[in-house]
């Protein structure tokens, strides 16, 4: 490893050196979700030109060296995606975000150390496999991204699962940017009206019983009829509703011990885990007005590609209401505190584009669709 220290800088230099560098890294995170639904798009293509650009002029202006070979690169390659010689893939997504993030960790240690380490071989690597990308060897692009991906983060996975065509019929001025203010469907009956607040006001002390739990139900809820409604409403509200409440119900059966242990998690510990499955599922077993609800909760750890639990169904055979909830679960528990070491709390732009990055086979490509068609929308007012 290097140590760099840079030139003596007026503390306000860094202070808006670094502020402008974390809005650029924000807005580029939206506009590479913005790109996972329209990688034709050219003005996003620029847009992410423009960020990595003024970043990189930023660095040139304070002398901050190690990293500018790097973002130059970069650039490189996204004025090559603009000017439409080579194709937008989720890959390029990867080394992108990647490569920002080295940067950002490099300023944030000179602006909060005085002083930043970095690895002049990895980035010497890393340049070598961008570099090698040109409009001349289409067929390479992906495997050389790969390898630059791997080089930065050797853990990340590159199977992809892409959004569904159908999630281009949704304009953003046709999907809502706002939440519904409620978990809790509107204009329905009494009866069934009382049931979910039951249910909800059940798993309030449950979800109280662990640090990390706390309002995630509404949560889940409240994003699930809003990506129902943009794929137009095919899960009935009422029954989604019902599903997101109780769906872990069973894990208020779970040792807490086991639920806050930061350590690795064992075979047993995940078998007794998928047991929650069974336990939320029963709760509705007699409850016939609910079956539907009750299927969303057996099936709702099951994959498209069988691999799931606890019965291995897959394909057609998962409810739409599985489908949508299976992302949605995902999507909270990387955006939430967790007790595992390993399982740090990201960014909600960020969780996205890591679902999205998830094996083919996890999540059904059309919802997975709707999903990054809402997030997309949501996110721009944040």
């Amino acid at each position: 490893m290097q140590i760099f220290t840079p030139e003596e800088l007026e503390e306000d230099i860094l202070t808006d050196l670094l502020e402008e560098i974390n809005e650029l890294y924000e807005a580029s995170e939206q506009t590479l979700i913005e790109l996972e639904l329209r990688p034709e798009d050219n003005e996003l293509q620029r847009s992410l030109f423009r960020s990595v650009h003024t970043i990189k002029g930023d660095l040139g202006l304070v002398n901050f060296k190690p990293m500018i070979p790097l973002l130059q690169h970069v650039e490189d390659l996204l004025d090559y995606l603009r000017k439409g010689q080579v194709s937008y893939t989720s890959t390029m997504s990867d080394l992108v975000l990647l490569a920002m993030d080295k940067v950002k960790i490099f300023v944030s240690a000179c602006f909060n150390e005085g002083k930043a380490e970095y690895d002049a071989d990895v980035i010497a690597r890393l340049i070598d496999k961008v570099k090698q990308i040109s409009p001349e060897n289409v067929g390479l692009h992906e495997a050389l991204l790969a390898e630059a991906v791997n080089i930065l983060n050797p853990s990340m996975g590159q199977d992809n699962t892409s959004p569904d065509d159908s999630v281009h019929e949704h304009s953003a001025s046709q999907i809502s940017t706002a939440l519904p203010s409620t978990g809790i469907p509107k204009d329905i009956s009494k009866p069934n009206q009382a049931d979910i607040l039951f249910f909800r006001e059940m798993m309030k002390p449950i979800e109280k019983r662990s640090n990390y739990w706390e309002g995630r139900s509404d949560r889940i809820s409240k994003l699930a009829f809003y990506i129902n409604q943009i794929a137009g409403s095919p899960i009935n509200n009422e029954q989604l509703a019902v599903a997101c409440y109780v769906h872990d119900f069973g894990m208020a059966f779970m040792p807490l011990k086991l639920i806050h242990k930061k350590e690795k998690l064992t075979d047993a510990d995940f078998n007794l885990i998928r047991s929650h499955v069974y336990k939320s599922s029963r709760l509705l077993e007699h409850l016939d007005h609910w079956n539907d609800a009750r299927n969303i909760v057996m099936q709702h750890h099951e994959r498209i590609d069988g691999s799931g639990y606890p019965l291995g169904v897959k394909g057609e055979d998962i409810c739409d209401g599985a489908k949508l909830l299976a992302i949605i679960d995902s999507f909270e528990a990387m955006t939430q505190n967790r007790a595992h070491k390993d399982n740090k709390r990201q960014m909600k732009k960020r969780a996205v584009i890591e679902i999205n990055k998830s094996p083919v086979g996890q999540y059904c490509p059309r919802w997975l669709g709707y999903f990054n068609a809402g997030m997309s929308n949501l996110l721009k007012v944040q």
